[in-house]
């Protein structure tokens, strides 16, 4: 078995077409909506706004530090001439733009457990939106599959956001017969969005080269890059060989665990594909990686937290 028969594996043929419909994806988001009013939303919205304000403030006034407020924001001059914590307080000039690049390859419909690799990354990009939404962001997605690839122009409000929101979650998964390449249009990306505005790319990320105009397009926004990990992707299965599906092929593959040139291939890949991660995001805060059986919003506050701490020391 090759490099590639290793790089992305389902113990399964996922159900064709993988179609889905804009009601459905609707009451995902309000589901996922419940989630987050309910669960840790000052948490998230709360950090999303500190991370990702961006560029672009003008310094208004000194203020009261009060508690919660970001601890970065603190005026040290004015806090030792008053004997009390004060902070900087800031108004935007601009609004914020979220441009999501959302990479629909085959090999995300991989899943060794009880969702795909696809799933899991559907439900970050609709998170992500619901967080633009609160935030009063603008919204804009770029959906990339095999020969093909749909532009979600900016939108901003709830209900637009929703709107663009389900339209994008119940577009159906490429078919496995497809083998044409990915067509991401990296030129029109560079351009897509304001300059300072946040680029998250979701995808498997495999080995391979940077993009072209990948260095202006990182130096243009703020990249963000989410990558989805299964088990078996990390190591593999133990016991006794068994056959498994590969979605990038479209073929069963044997898996031997006790197979010396089985792990040291599936170790050279995810060498490969670990290495092809970093360079495309050279800094780990903006890297994260996420399995298909944790929750998104774990995740998603595992990142933050992990920002912020790299922010503050």
């Amino acid at each position: 078995m090759s490099n590639s028969d290793t790089a992305a594996v389902a113990a399964k043929p996922p159900a064709a077409g993988g179609k889905s419909t804009v009601a459905n994806a609707l009451g995902m988001l309000r589901r996922l909506e419940w989630r987050v009013q309910h669960a840790v939303q000052n948490t998230l919205i709360g950090e999303y706004k500190s991370i990702f304000r961006g560029r672009g403030m003008e310094f208004d006034q000194v203020v009261h530090y009060e508690f919660g407020d970001d601890i970065r924001d603190i005026d040290w001059n004015v806090t030792a001439k008053l004997g009390e914590p004060y902070r900087k307080k800031f108004v935007e000039e601009r609004e914020l733009t979220l441009l999501l690049i959302f990479e629909d390859s085959l090999s995300l419909q991989f899943g060794s457990g009880r969702r795909t690799k696809r799933e899991a990354l559907m439900e970050i990009a609709g998170l992500l939106m619901l967080l633009a939404s609160n935030n009063r962001d603008h919204i804009g997605i770029i959906h990339a599959q095999p020969g093909s690839c749909k532009l979600f122009h900016p939108v901003r409000g709830h209900r637009q956001i929703m709107q663009t929101a389900a339209e994008f979650l119940a577009r159906p998964a490429p078919p496995l017969s497809d083998s044409r390449p990915l067509d991401v249009p990296w030129k029109f990306v560079s351009h897509a969005a304001p300059v300072h505005s946040i680029l998250v790319w979701l995808g498997d990320f495999p080995p391979r080269a940077s993009p072209d105009g990948w260095l202006v397009t990182r130096q243009r926004y703020q990249p963000i890059g989410i990558r989805v990990e299964d088990t078996w992707e990390r190591s593999l299965p133990e016991g006794k060989p068994l056959a498994a599906y590969d979605p990038a092929s479209n073929r069963l593959v044997v898996l031997d665990p006790s197979s010396h040139a089985h792990q040291q291939g599936h170790r050279e890949w995810q060498a490969e594909r670990d290495s092809t991660f970093k360079r495309l995001f050279p800094s780990a805060m903006d890297r994260l990686v996420v399995t298909p059986d944790e929750s998104s919003i774990e995740a998603l506050v595992r990142f933050f937290h992990g920002h912020m701490r790299a922010k503050t020391r």
